[in-house]
Formats: structure tokens, C-alpha cells, sequence
């Protein structure tokens, strides 16, 4: 007959409004990611093939973070909250375990202590596996000195990917060089100074892993400036798999991630738990999928090599700049 319940009078009745939440910190370097659309897009087909709603909002700071998801409770507007990129020391998670409202993270958290914790349901890419297979594809064409990039050490998924990278060596039984790990880049520019400083090295690496997309991004235009032709003099591999990857020149290699399935996961298992279910049997790890461009390959110069080939591009561009 066409009869529909009146979602108020349910919420009043189960205490339960049928919809989710996820606050986005508009401040974020990155919030323009493109995997963003696809993420929220699948996690918002997830929630209303239950008959569930997704709302979005965003934060400016990490106080009005909590302040937006304390007011979408206390006004009864989301049954349960998915928390993006998530930290090693997380007040969000903090904060709505005080509030005894359901969360599951996107990603895992507490680097280097319990992340595994009974009330913590999440969803994951294993990217420290993607980034100890990009290692082991470096030394399978050759390369012996790689280089790594790493995030903001204080997202989780950084020391993750760090890790993957140390493994990786420790594999193929190479030494872990200090000075060829670089952290803190999450956009383009920050890449770019951290790819600088590690082709500036006296020996600088023949290869260089990103741990995300956006800094390997960095990397062209310092190749570019330094007289270098990624995927021949140098390699380069990312993490994302996001649209511009396809778009550079030459193509950058990476591992994708699949966000649209991400979001999926996350809007169904939330639903799950709010529903009732153990938030420890509510985990999952996926993998992200190998993208092989031309921004890798064999290495045509040695380090040694590398480094004489940018010193006398630099006392050429010097010598110009006297003329």
C-alpha cells in the first residue's frame, strides 16, 4: 500500500536515526584527493541499499573536529561515525568511546602499542604490504640503493608504509641507510623537497619509493630541474593510485587503491555494529593493486654515477648563471 515508517517516530521508538556520519577536516594539504568522490560515493550507495543515510561535514581544527562530532550526537543526527585517516594517538577515538558511540576507523591506529584493541572495529589497505612488494620490484630490475619518503608521522598508515619499506630491504638484504629515508610529505611541494634532498646526497638513490601519490608527484619537477629522466636514470614508485598518476609523463607506477570499495566496506560495517554486532569481529585488511607505468625500471647509472651526472649539470647551470 505504499507505507513507509516516519524515520522520527523509529528513532524515538529504537533510538536509533538509521543514518552514519564522517567529518572531514577541511584544513587538510590533501582534502582535494580525488579518491575522496569515490570513497563517499561508495560509502553512501553502501548506506541506503539499507535504507541508512550518509551525512558529511566537515572541521577546520582538531577541537572543532570534536566539537562537529559531539554536536551531530548530542542533536541525535548519526547513529555511528567513520573515522578517516586515522593517527597514532586519535582523541576522536578517544572521545566517542567516552560517548559510548560506535565508530570504525579507516585505517588502524596506535603505532607501536595495542592496535588491535577489543572495542575497535576497522577497515584497512595493508599499505606496508604494497610498499615491501614496490622495494622488492626495485632490487628485482637492480636497484641496491633506494630511497623512501614517507607521510606525517603522526597518521598511522606513515610508520605502516615506513615499515614495509625497512622489510623490503631487509628481504633482499640490504643495509637501511638513515639517510635515505625522508618523512613529512603529504602534497607535491613537500615531495619535491624531500626528493631533492635525497638526489642531492653523495650517493643519492637510483630509486625512490613515495608513500603516497602526491609527493611521488614532487618528484618530476626535480628530475626535471636536476637534468634527470625518471624511469631511466632514475625510478620512482607511488601509493594511491590516484587519476593524475595516468596524466604525468612518463606514467607513474604504483599501487591503487580501491576507495569506492573502501567506502562500501566501512558504511556496511558500521551499520553492522550499530546493529549490535562484536566491534572485534568487524576487520578487515585488503591490498592495494600493482599499476606498472614507465616511471620504474632497470637502473642505467650507479650512484656514484647519479651524483657526477647532477654535480655537472649544477656547475653547468652555475657557470651559465655567472655568463
Amino acid at each position: 500500500m505504499g507505507y513507509r515508517p516516519l524515520s522520527h517516530a523509529q528513532a524515538i521508538r529504537t533510538g536509533r536515526v538509521r543514518a552514519i556520519a564522517m567529518v572531514i577536516n577541511s584544513e587538510e594539504p590533501d582534502r582535494h584527493n580525488p579518491f575522496l568522490q569515490d570513497f563517499l560515493a561508495g560509502a553512501c550507495e553502501a548506506a541506503s541499499a539499507l535504507d541508512w543515510t550518509m551525512t558529511i561535514s566537515t572541521a577546520k581544527s582538531e577541537k572543532d573536529m570534536l566539537e562537529v562530532l559531539g554536536r551531530l550526537v548530542e542533536e541525535r543526527k548519526a547513529d555511528g561515525f567513520i573515522l578517516p585517516r586515522t593517527e597514532v594517538n586519535d582523541v576522536r577515538v578517544k572521545y566517542l568511546r567516552e560517548l559510548k558511540v560506535p565508530f570504525i576507523l579507516y585505517g588502524r591506529t596506535g603505532y607501536g602499542q595495542a592496535q588491535t584493541q577489543d572495542d575497535t572495529s576497522w577497515f584497512d589497505i595493508s599499505g606496508e604490504t604494497a610498499i615491501r612488494k614496490a622495494v622488492g620490484r626495485l632490487v628485482s630490475f637492480g636497484h641496491t640503493r633506494i630511497g623512501f619518503v614517507g607521510s606525517d608521522p603522526k597518521f598511522n598508515y606513515s610508520h605502516l608504509r615506513r615499515d614495509g619499506y625497512l622489510e623490503g630491504l631487509e628481504a633482499a638484504a640490504l643495509p637501511a641507510d638513515p639517510k635515505l629515508i625522508r618523512e613529512g610529505a603529504r602534497t607535491r611541494e613537500e615531495g619535491a623537497i624531500e626528493a631533492r634532498a635525497l638526489l642531492r646526497l653523495k650517493r643519492p638513490p637510483t630509486a625512490i619509493v613515495f608513500a603516497t601519490d602526491l609527493a611521488a608527484l614532487g618528484c618530476y619537477p626535480v628530475c626535471t630541474e636536476l637534468g634527470l629522466h625518471i624511469g631511466r636514470d632514475v625510478s620512482i614508485l607511488g601509493y594511491d593510485g590516484i587519476p593524475e598518476c595516468q596524466y604525468v609523463s612518463p606514467g607513474l607506477t604504483t599501487f591503487s587503491v580501491d576507495s569506492q570499495r573502501a567506502g562500501e566496506r566501512l558504511a556496511t560495517m558500521l551499520i553492522q555494529q550499530t546493529r549490535g554486532e562484536a566491534p572485534a569481529g568487524l576487520r578487515e585488511l585488503s591490498e592495494a593493486e600493482l599499476i606498472a607505468r614507465e616511471s620504474d625500471g632497470p637502473p642505467r647509472l650507479t650512484s656514484e654515477q647519479l651524483a657526477k651526472k647532477i654535480q655537472l649539470l649544477t656547475d653547468h647551470n652555475r657557470g651559465g648563471n655567472r655568463l
